[in-house]
């Protein structure tokens, strides 16, 4: 199946270099790895950019594609979120992103979907299973926020719930199966800044500038 095509480059979110990049062993019978992940604030959401050694969805990898999670320490503090014990890298992450290739079954047919699950890990929580199930998106029905292109995936995740913990940085954890855990840091929601805006809309993005109001205006 093929992915929904994105219109233009998030720039804004993008145009940097990767927050983490990752080198997986070459074996075959692995799932999809995730080898770049770029995170940044877009607007109220979370921007995410995760690229994969092959497709990680749909009839290539049938049922062994995609299961990919990341962890957000939305605002930089140990001390809030998820908490693993002192020195695990995963302690502090507020919100665990998972990213699916899966088959979705019907009583007559089956049918291959792109899931994202997003936890809410607070109080305390000491596994991400414990977190509180916070959305779930699909390629199908939430494409304006949930897109594929090639091995590429494009996420925007609400930042807008009052129970997530804000900060000015904030952290990005991957730990990919059999392997060390890796950190890195982009700026958070509360980093401030403005200008454009750019947000998907009917798979497509759009560039939306707030403008100061006239000089005449009361």
């Amino acid at each position: 199946m093929p992915c929904l095509a994105l219109a233009a480059t998030l720039a804004a979110v993008f145009g940097a270099a990767p927050t983490l990049t990752y080198h997986p062993p070459d074996d075959e019978d692995e799932r999809p790895m995730a080898t770049s992940v770029t995170v940044g604030p877009q607007g109220s959401d979370f921007a995410f950019r995760v690229e994969f050694n092959q497709a990680p969805w749909g009839e290539a990898c049938k049922n062994r594609c995609a299961n990919t999670t990341l962890y957000l320490d939305t605002d930089g503090d140990a001390n809030t979120g998820l908490q693993l014990g002192k020195g695990a890298p995963e302690t502090g992450a507020d919100l665990a992103i998972t990213i699916q290739g899966t088959r979705e079954y019907k009583e007559t047919s089956s049918q291959m979907v792109l899931r994202a699950r997003v936890r809410l890990l607070v109080g305390g929580a000491t596994h991400a299973d414990e977190g509180e199930p916070l959305l779930e998106m699909d390629n199908r029905r939430e494409a304006e926020r949930l897109h594929c292109e090639g091995n590429v995936v494009y996420a925007l995740v609400d930042g807008t719930d009052s129970r997530i913990p804000m900060g000015r940085t904030m952290r990005v954890i991957y730990h990919p199966p059999g392997a060390k855990a890796m950190v890195g840091k982009v700026k958070g929601l509360m980093s401030g800044g403005g200008g454009a805006i750019e947000i998907f809309r009917k798979g497509k993005s759009e560039s939306r500038r707030k403008k100061a109001p006239p000089p005449d205006a009361k």
